[in-house]
């Protein structure tokens, strides 16, 4: 199960079906019989990205010296604010303005897979699971394989749910977003003031 709540969290940020019709935009420049090949390529390298920090996390926290505490807070208020995103859209998505012409690992692969968020929630989760690096390996491929399959598929769903659909799904995984973050932060916290400062 905790394999399982860990892969969630990450598929809830990466939000592959709010990134569908950014997808379709960034792929619609490239030739048709170069989408598939570009789309596959920059979802490698986002894995590749992604089990990067997975192996780097802990020894990026301890270089900064960062509490899990710290981390389990500051995790929460940037899950809150994708999340408000997610419910509240804006017209250049939750990334930004994109770039144009066939993509090179901007923006595809990152921000939108492997974004800062992403990458900071392994980070988390790599540091909670206490060590146990195969468990967190299983939830980021999880997640990845479920977000790849839905960006690979980008095209049937936007045909099978239009702009109405993918919007409203986009909007429910906000809103389980918003709850998880809020407990994220509460934890947090009370970790903080069980602990007490470690500095």
């Amino acid at each position: 199960m905790e394999i399982l709540s860990a892969a969630t969290l990450l598929f809830l940020v990466m939000d592959p079906l709010g990134n569908v019709p950014l997808f379709l935009s960034v792929l619609k420049t490239v030739p048709e019989e170069r989408r598939n090949w570009v789309l596959r390529r920059e979802l490698l390298i986002a894995y590749g990205v992604l089990i990067l920090f997975l192996m780097i996390g802990p020894y990026v926290l301890s270089f900064l010296q960062l509490s899990k505490e710290a981390i389990s807070i500051g995790g929460g208020i940037v899950l809150f604010l994708i999340a408000l995103k997610m419910i509240f859209p804006t017209e250049q998505g939750l990334m930004g303005p994109m770039h144009k012409g066939e993509p090179l690992v901007v923006p595809l692969a990152i921000p939108m897979v492997a974004g800062p968020s992403s990458l900071a929630m392994i980070m988390l989760m790599r540091e909670q699971a206490a060590g146990d690096w195969l468990s967190m390996w299983l939830a980021v491929t999880l997640a990845w394989v479920v977000s790849a399959a839905i960006l690979l598929a980008s095209k049937y769903l936007f045909k099978i749910l239009g702009d109405r659909g993918l919007a409203a799904i986009e909007r429910l995984m906000g809103m389980v977003l918003i709850i998880m973050s809020v407990q994220m932060l509460l934890e947090g916290v009370a970790q903080y003031l069980q602990l007490g400062p470690s500095i």
